[in-house]
């Protein structure tokens, strides 16, 4: 495994971080003006391996008290299975807890078999489906303590 380079989301790496979004989950492509949107109220980063992108991922801090925060890690299926979900999670997880959250989510398009594994290997378990009503899902959320 090539040494992972993650880093916080710049306007440099706008379009990688949404690249690799609308790779992993093309039922509900952004805009560039929605990654920026999405930047301003949660944290995102990108990864890299040998100047590659790896991935990108979501924290969505807790809010209004909540002690929940939305950790969301993707990786390009070609780095799958090398430990860089491992890396970015662990990040991002640790980062959640760091602005408080007691609980983590995770939010997994339904055919992203992939996804579904690591978060459930990871302690994740099902708490709802979301049906978006232009079409494509579900999205599965998933939630640890």
């Amino acid at each position: 495994m090539s040494p992972l380079r993650i880093e916080p989301v710049t306007d440099a790496t706008l379009q990688d971080w949404r690249h690799a979004h609308n790779v992993i989950i093309p039922d509900d492509p952004l805009t560039l003006d929605e990654v920026r949107e999405r930047a301003g109220r949660n944290h995102l980063e990108v990864a890299y391996a040998d100047g590659e992108l790896i991935g990108c991922s979501t924290v969505r801090p807790p809010r209004d008290g909540s002690p929940v925060a939305t950790v969301i890690v993707r990786v390009l299926p070609a780095h799958r299975r090398r430990g860089y979900g491992e890396e970015m999670y662990a990040r991002s997880a640790a980062h959640a807890r760091a602005l408080g959250a007691s609980v983590v989510e995770t939010v997994v398009l339904a055919s992203n078999t992939d996804g579904l594994r690591f978060a459930e290997s990871h302690g994740f378990t099902e708490v709802d489906r979301y049906h978006p009503p232009e079409g494509g899902g579900p999205f599965i959320t998933l939630s640890k303590s």
